[in-house]
């Protein structure tokens, strides 16, 4: 049964022992002076029911707090631990990215200057033959 339905079974038995008590009180042929004293008496122990109850109740809620609590921080430790594991990934892949692209552009650098150099080479070569 969830906390909810037993604290509302709880709720309701108290209100019924109440309710009966006070009618079973009012049509009980007493006197006046033993009839207040057996009210007293039923209202004492009606106030100590109360008590016993909403220290339980207090007691469930500290519980239920705690363990919330609890559940929470350990998921934030795993969130943040999950963080860090996403951020180290994520600078290995930026890392890595870095490193090609300075290895691709060195290699276009020498593919550029070695087009270059044989375009001299072969301007070089054709220009002593267009002056003779």
């Amino acid at each position: 049964m969830s906390d909810n339905a037993t604290r509302n079974l709880m709720l309701g038995f108290l209100s019924g022992a109440v309710v009966g008590g006070i009618v079973a009180l009012l049509y009980a042929p007493k006197p006046g002076k033993e009839l207040r004293g057996e009210l007293l008496k039923k209202g004492g122990e009606l106030s100590d029911d109360i008590e016993d109850y909403l220290q339980d109740a207090q007691e469930k809620a500290k519980t239920i707090i705690n363990e919330g609590k609890e559940k929470s921080s350990a998921l934030i430790t795993d969130a943040k631990r999950r963080a860090d594991t996403l951020l180290k990934d994520a600078e290995g892949i930026l890392s890595g990215a870095k490193h090609r692209m300075s290895e691709e552009g060195d290699r276009l650098k020498t593919a550029v200057k070695a087009g270059v150099d044989t375009y001299k080479e072969e301007r070089d070569k054709q220009a002593p033959a267009t002056e003779a």
